[in-house]
C-alpha cells in the first residue's frame, strides 16, 4: 500500500468540500494533498482499507473521512476528483445508483484524472450535463513521484467555468493545470504525451545499448549529451537507471500498453498515422513476455541486451 505524501507549500485558496474516488498509486497522495491544503475530504476506494489508511494517516492534521460508495462520498462535495484504472472502472464509480453522479448536488463538478478514452470523457460529460452537473476530463503526467510531491501536470477538457472552479483546488497536487479545449481534449492531449514518450524511450534505449556495445562509459556519455540537443526528461531521469539495469519502479509497462492502445484506437478513428507508436507498443509486448509487466517503461532497453 502506497502511503507516501510529500511536503509542499500550498497556494492559499478558500477551502472546499471535495471527494476523491480511487486511492491507488496516484490517487492516494493526490487525495492527501487536497486534505493537507485545507479542503474537507471524503475518500472512497473499492478496497476500503486504503481509505481507512488515509483517514488514519491524516486525521490528526486535516478534515478527512471515508465513504462506503462513490455516491456517498460525493453527496456534499463541491468537486469530486477521481483516478481509477480504465474506462470500465470509471463507469463503475460514476454511473448507476451508487455512482458519483447519483449523489452529487446540482452544479457540482466531477474531475476525472484517469487516463481513459476521449469517447468515455464525452459520454460522461453528457451524463453529467443531464443531471445539471459539470464534467472535466483531466489526465495527469508526472508519475508516482509527481503525485507524491504535488507536482503533476494536469491536462483538462471541459467548460471554462467548470475549469475555473477546479483549477485552484487541483493546484494542491499539481504544478500546472491547463484547459486545452472542450470535453475530451484533456484525454487527447494525454495521448500526445504518451506518443511522444514512447518514441523518446525507444530512441534512448537504442542509444544506450549502442554506446555500451561500443565500450563507452555511458554515465559520462549521458552527462555530456544532456548538455546538448539530446537532452530530455527521459534522458536525465531514466538514462542513468537504464545503464544500471534498474526497472523496479516508475510507470509500469502494463499501464503504458493500456495508454498506447487508447492512442492507436483514437488514431483509427481520426485517421492519424502512428507507425512508430505501433512498433513500440509491440516492443512493450516483448518486454511483457520477458516478465516485465510491472517494470518501468524504460525497460524497453531489455529487448536490446
Amino acid at each position: 500500500m502506497n502511503t507516501q505524501i510529500g511536503t509542499k507549500a500550498y497556494e492559499t485558496t478558500p477551502p472546499r468540500r471535495v471527494a476523491f474516488l480511487g486511492l491507488g498509486v496516484m490517487g492516494y497522495p493526490m487525495a492527501g494533498h487536497l486534505a493537507l491544503a485545507g479542503h474537507e475530504l471524503t475518500a472512497y476506494n473499492r478496497n476500503a482499507a486504503k481509505a481507512d489508511a488515509l483517514v488514519a494517516q491524516l486525521g490528526g492534521q486535516a478534515r478527512v473521512a471515508r465513504a462506503d460508495t462513490p455516491a456517498q462520498a460525493a453527496a456534499r462535495a463541491d468537486i469530486v476528483f477521481c483516478c481509477v484504472g480504465n474506462d470500465d472502472d470509471l463507469r463503475s464509480v460514476v454511473l448507476g445508483e451508487t455512482g458519483a453522479l447519483a449523489g452529487m448536488k446540482p452544479g457540482a463538478v466531477f474531475v476525472d484524472h484517469t487516463t481513459a478514452s476521449a469517447n468515455v470523457a464525452r459520454e460522461l460529460d453528457a451524463a453529467a450535463r443531464a443531471r445539471g452537473l459539470h464534467f472535466v476530463d483531466a489526465p495527469v503526467s508526472g508519475g508516482q513521484a509527481g503525485a507524491q510531491n504535488g507536482q503533476l501536470t494536469v491536462m483538462c477538457g471541459g467548460e471554462q467555468a467548470a475549469f475555473d472552479t477546479i483549477r485552484p483546488v487541483a493546484m494542491a497536487f499539481a504544478r500546472a493545470v491547463t484547459l486545452l479545449g472542450p470535453s475530451g481534449a484533456g484525454q487527447l492531449t494525454k495521448m500526445v504525451n504518451q506518443i511522444s514518450i514512447a518514441g523518446l524511450i525507444q530512441g534512448l534505449s537504442e542509444a544506450i545499448a549502442f554506446g555500451q556495445r561500443a565500450g563507452l562509459d555511458m554515465n559520462q556519455v549521458l552527462d555530456v549529451i544532456s548538455k546538448g540537443a539530446a537532452q530530455s526528461w527521459q534522458l536525465d531521469n531514466r538514462g542513468p537507471t537504464m545503464v544500471q539495469d534498474r526497472f523496479d519502479f516508475g510507470f509500469a509497462v502494463d499501464w503504458m500498453r493500456k495508454d498506447l492502445g487508447l492512442c492507436l484506437d483514437e488514431a483509427k478513428r481520426n485517421g492519424a498515422r502512428l507507425p512508430v507508436t505501433a512498433l513500440v507498443d509491440q516492443f512493450y509486448a516483448d518486454v511483457q513476455q520477458l516478465g516485465g509487466s510491472r517494470w518501468d517503461t524504460s525497460s524497453l532497453i531489455k529487448r536490446l541486451k
